[in-house]
């Protein structure tokens, strides 16, 4: 990161801090990940989901664009091809679980990322995580 962004943040960061924000930390990621900077690679992964035959299921599958599941209506593509550019909203994807009798969650793959975000959306949901066979 720029030092003079990582400058920026900091400020914010202990602003909030000194205004009792509960928590407050610089998170180091490897890129600009839900960024317009993105914005080439939607168009070329537009491309590939152009040649894909979306069918209906019977399954409830949730949109991490605003934590509710997608309508018939939808135009999935669109959604897709969102997703790339805008922010995650991961916390309302697990409300809306939760809120739909979801009890228990299972992260398969490695490190604890997603089971350590989930609990702390809620603190009392089960979590399993698989990171090999």
């Amino acid at each position: 990161m720029h030092l003079e962004k990582r400058s920026g943040i900091k400020a914010v960061i202990d602003k909030a801090n000194e205004k009792g924000a509960k928590r407050a930390i610089l998170i180091n990621t490897s890129g600009p990940f839900h960024t317009v900077k993105l914005e080439k690679a939607k168009k070329e992964f537009q491309k590939e989901l152009d040649k894909i035959n979306f069918q209906k299921t019977n399954m409830t599958v949730i949109k991490n664009l605003d934590g509710t599941p997608y309508k018939e209506q939808d135009n999935i593509r669109d959604i897709l091809v969102n997703h790339m550019i805008s922010p995650v909203r991961f916390d309302k994807t697990i409300e809306y679980m939760m809120n739909n009798g979801v009890d228990t969650f299972i992260e398969v793959g490695p490190g604890k990322v997603l089971t350590g975000f989930i609990k702390k959306v809620n603190k009392e949901a089960k979590t399993i995580s698989v990171n090999d066979l």
